[in-house]
């Protein structure tokens, strides 16, 4: 399998190199040349076949020859090797749960399937790593829980100040050894267009060893697909589900969009948005017009510019028709967020973390258009992440899961820099 680029400037390169550059010299993203077919045997067998199994199938083709068999499976099996459950909430919603692993966020699995690649492919590097990411609130500490004590490598996390959870900051800021946090006084967008220059800053790639592990990078992207082959092992309906994303960089929703064109059945896609509603505006007219970020209590989705969608485009070969034809897209209000969050608790006594409410509220608003079908939404992180907002809308405390206790006893540890790449380039050729 090679890799090109979305701005068909660069060289294709293999998985491995895909993985390594992480973003291509021509500022595109990496694409798949070609869109592998799912085997009959999978889907046939999907709901008697391993979680570590499936991942396999799945990810080989995309892999290639660049890890052996024997490796890529124990990668696998390290990446999901936590639940990932489907909870009937309503007669017809279902919430995928992501939560269950060490982080408690979706972005777990890319983060530890990319880590465990570049640990293989940098096993003969003489060169230290860094691996620089930006995060509007759970890649930056998935991936920082990823890399974790690994001597070869460095983490550099840049995140918005003022703008993420107090959990996710002490999740991002709390680790030490070779994880650093930046605290950029800006958006995601700031933090976001600041690594991306970084990459293509030929004097800066000249001393340090760039990578990233944002959804830009093919291997924190692609095993994303894995949750909706886990939805699908446990969905018990004839008819295929309407399958609603809470949709921020849409790096998740462009990977399951991946797998239902490679196969995977299912009925519709539905993206939610909060007011960063880019791609609802697109859906609606055809143009696809970036603006700047505005903050939300749903704040992993705070995106004014998603990267991913430049993958949609090249997925559906920059088909409107044909997108339109596969998603449909929803904006939710922080008010429409927190009164949704309410009414399932009271109705359904379900907890919704605010991501989660905008899949919940926006997979109602499709449903309640097309009757006859049921659905699931991605249940991106867990409540207590964003306890603030929760608990004042249930109006109760939340149980705080053992690996948070001691993590609230914590204080941060950050670098304050502005919203300017001169500031970050500083950092790190110092650094």
């Amino acid at each position: 399998m090679l890799y090109y680029s979305t701005n068909h400037k660069s060289e294709k390169v293999s998985f491995r190199e895909a993985t390594i550059l992480g973003q291509a010299p021509d500022k595109g993203l990496y694409f798949p040349e070609q869109i592998p077919v799912l085997s009959k045997k999978l889907l046939a067998e999907l709901k008697s076949t391993s979680k570590a199994d499936i991942a396999f199938e799945v990810i080989k083709p995309y892999v290639g020859d660049t890890i052996p068999e024997t490796e890529l499976r124990k990668i696998c099996k390290h990446t999901v090797n936590f639940d990932f459950p489907l909870v009937l909430v309503s007669d017809n919603i279902s919430s995928l749960e992501l939560f269950h692993g060490p982080t408690l966020a979706f972005k777990d699995v890319g983060a530890r399937f990319m880590s465990r690649c570049l640990g293989y492919f940098s096993r003969d590097n003489k060169k230290k790593i860094t691996v620089l990411v930006a995060t509007s609130g759970d890649t930056g500490s998935a991936v920082a829980n990823g890399f974790l004590g690994d001597d070869g490598v460095e983490v550099i996390i840049l995140y918005p100040s003022g703008k993420v959870s107090k959990i996710q900051e002490l999740q991002l800021t709390t680790l030490g050894q070779n994880i650093k946090a930046l605290e950029v006084q800006g958006t995601f967008d700031d933090c976001q267009k600041m690594v991306k220059q970084a990459f293509t800053d030929s004097a800066l790639n000249a001393k340090l060893f760039l990578t990233s592990a944002n959804s830009i990078n093919v291997a924190r992207w692609l095993p994303q697909q894995f949750y909706y082959f886990y939805a699908l092992q446990q969905w018990t309906d004839v008819e295929p589900p309407v399958i609603c994303v809470p949709s921020g960089n849409f790096g998740n929703i462009c990977a399951g969009l991946l797998a239902a064109v490679s196969g995977l059945p299912v009925k519709h896609f539905v993206a939610a948005c909060n007011s960063n509603d880019v791609f609802t505006r697109y859906l609606q007219s055809g143009n696809f017009e970036t603006r700047d970020a505005v903050a939300t209590i749903s704040n992993a989705m705070d995106v004014g510019a998603p990267s991913n969608f430049v993958r949609i485009l090249d997925l559906f070969g920059h088909n409107y028709s044909r997108i339109k034809s596969f998603i449909s897209s929803y904006r939710v209000s922080d008010e429409a967020t927190v009164e949704t969050i309410q009414r399932v608790f009271k109705k359904f006594h379900y907890i919704l973390d605010p991501h989660g409410a905008v899949g919940y509220c926006a997979l109602e608003k499709y449903l309640d258009q097309n009757l006859s079908q049921r659905g699931l939404f991605l249940e991106t992180a867990h409540p207590l992440k964003f306890s603030d907002v929760v608990e004042k809308a249930i109006g109760q405390r939340l149980e705080i899961p053992a690996q948070l206790e001691e993590l609230l006893k914590l204080k941060k540890q950050s670098i304050v820099i502005k919203p300017e790449y001169k500031e970050l380039k500083g950092y790190l050729m110092s650094a």
